[in-house]
């Protein structure tokens, strides 16, 4: 919407036990059962064997994120206009996620996601004119903490204004090294050169978020994290060019959101566009508006979201 701001199932690796110093065949057998027999004999004095290090899971188990259905809010502490996670207590807002997502599991299990805006595009070009601001560490600690607190997902979500996209998620790295955090691109607000937020619809490829994936996809594999979402938001067909460019990367899951507004008749509508000939490894989001979705219609209930083909694997609420 056009209004400017002020998302691979290894188990364990197991440990290999220690063969016995007395296992060798002839005299030193035979050497090793007499000592063992001997009450003088000296106790071995191997060390245990380390226990293996877990390896890093998603906040409700397991390393594959098909085992979920991702339902979520978003938003921008004291940004009410941006969604429902910026307003209230947040642990409440959580719980009230929860709530929800359990309503869409359907034949999955519920995950609870915080898709907090952590780049935001502007009107005004700003000191560096790349027309977008940043999110305080702070703020996303907080958010990270409250996530961590419920076992929930945190996706960063971008909106990039003239600033370069991977340099916005780059910017983020120190919270995507850890299992429970995602990214979420809102290319609506991706403006080119003498575009400005608010103005015009924003615009991405399929190369560049390629480029994004190849680059989350280096740190799932440097920190052995399990699958990372990477969420587009889509709200027309020309949002996103030469879609044919995804390249699906190890260990990332491209998800494209529809995000239309409108009458269930109208999303349903922009739904078909936006799945219409999608790329093979790219699951699917669907958007709903709380507030627009309901000038003059009604939100869409859950059984009408589940009935959607391909059923989508993300549920966001604005």
């Amino acid at each position: 919407m056009l209004s400017v701001a002020a998302a691979a199932g290894l188990g364990l690796l197991a440990g290999c036990g220690e063969e016995s110093a007395g296992s060798a065949s002839g005299a030193g057998s035979q050497e090793s059962t007499k000592a063992k027999r001997s009450p003088s004999a000296t106790p071995s004095k191997h060390s245990p064997s380390p226990t293996p290090k877990p390896r890093p899971e998603l906040p409700r188990g397991g390393r594959e994120l098909s085992r979920y259905r991702l339902v979520g809010y978003c938003g921008l502490p004291g940004a009410a206009a941006l969604g429902r996670l910026g307003v209230g207590d947040l642990d409440d807002r959580v719980r009230q996620i929860e709530k929800t997502a359990r309503a869409y599991a359907a034949d999955r299990e519920p995950q609870p996601v915080l898709e907090l805006l952590a780049t935001v595009a502007n009107s005004t070009a700003g000191p560096d004119g790349t027309y977008r601001s940043r999110t305080s560490s702070d703020t996303i600690r907080r958010f990270h903490d409250a996530a961590k607190r419920h076992r929930a997902l945190l996706l960063l979500n971008i909106q990039p204004g003239r600033a370069s996209v991977l340099g916005e998620v780059k910017a983020l790295r120190e919270w995507l090294v850890h299992p429970d955090v995602g990214i979420a691109l809102d290319p609506e607000w991706e403006m080119g050169p003498g575009e400005v937020p608010g103005n015009t619809y924003g615009h991405t490829s399929g190369k560049e978020l390629t480029d994004v994936a190849r680059y989350l996809s280096g740190i799932v594999d440097e920190h052995d994290l399990p699958q990372k979402p990477l969420v587009f938001h889509q709200v027309a067909v020309s949002v996103v060019s030469d879609q044919s460019g995804l390249r699906p990367q190890p260990g990332v899951v491209f998800i494209k959101s529809a995000d239309g507004i409108g009458s269930p008749g109208m999303k349903r509508n922009t739904w078909r566009q936006l799945v219409k000939n999608q790329p093979d490894g790219v699951r699917t989001g669907f958007k709903l508006f709380y507030e627009e979705d309901t000038e003059g219609s009604r939100l869409m209930t859950p059984e009408e979201v589940l009935a959607l083909r391909p059923r989508p694997d993300y549920v966001m609420f604005e």
